[in-house]
């Protein structure tokens, strides 16, 4: 009995991830019209998986997901310095092991979905994937591993903006659109225990 309730929490964690895997994927596709499309979606995603199928999965999550984003819409950037692929896997796993350790406490076993604690964790999650980001690539990969005489260099700003505020505001409209669907999400998850 408890081998098959087991077997039955392992399958529906692999379902529920693969669901989110296959919003991000769709997701991505329009990446190319705006990363505040694609992004809170991304960030969103990521946030469930650690909320509904547990930290391990959100990792998982968060290490996919930038190898279907270069694969179906690499950027010119990731293009030129491959390495901010492992940056971007490292920003995502941030804010999944942030979820689950600082927003996840905030708001189980009863606690309110809307509070002044479960909206500073959620602001706090989503800093924590800026800084790094901006840390890691904004202010160090790019600098150092994109040429002087690339054309890419006239972009750098742009390209800084997007690899450090750009993240936590994504990561903050993610969260946004936990703070919607997360009731009725976890009344139908539950329903199917």
């Amino acid at each position: 009995m408890e081998n098959n309730k087991t077997k039955t929490g392992l399958t529906k964690q692999i379902a529920i991830t693969a669901i989110l895997l296959a919003i991000c994927i769709v997701s991505q596709f329009l990446k190319n019209l705006s990363v505040y499309i694609t992004g809170p979606i991304v960030n969103l995603c990521l946030i469930l998986a650690v909320m509904s199928a547990g930290l391990l999965w959100g990792v998982i999550l968060a290490v996919i997901t930038p190898v279907t984003a270069f694969i179906i819409a690499a950027s010119p950037v990731m293009m030129a310095v491959p390495g901010i692929i492992p940056l971007i896997m490292l920003g995502n796993i941030v804010l999944a092991v942030m979820v689950h350790f600082l927003f996840k406490p905030a708001i189980i076993g009863g606690k309110p979905l809307f509070s002044v604690r479960s909206i500073i964790m959620a602001v706090l999650s989503a800093a924590a994937k800026g800084c790094f980001m901006g840390l890691t690539i904004a202010l160090w990969l790019l600098p150092t591993f994109i040429p002087e005489a690339s054309p890419l260099r006239e972009k750098m700003p742009v390209f800084q903006t997007m690899f450090s505020v750009t993240q936590f505001v994504t990561a903050l409209i993610g969260f946004v659109y936990f703070f919607i669907i997360w009731t009725p999400l976890k009344k139908a998850l539950s329903k199917e225990e």
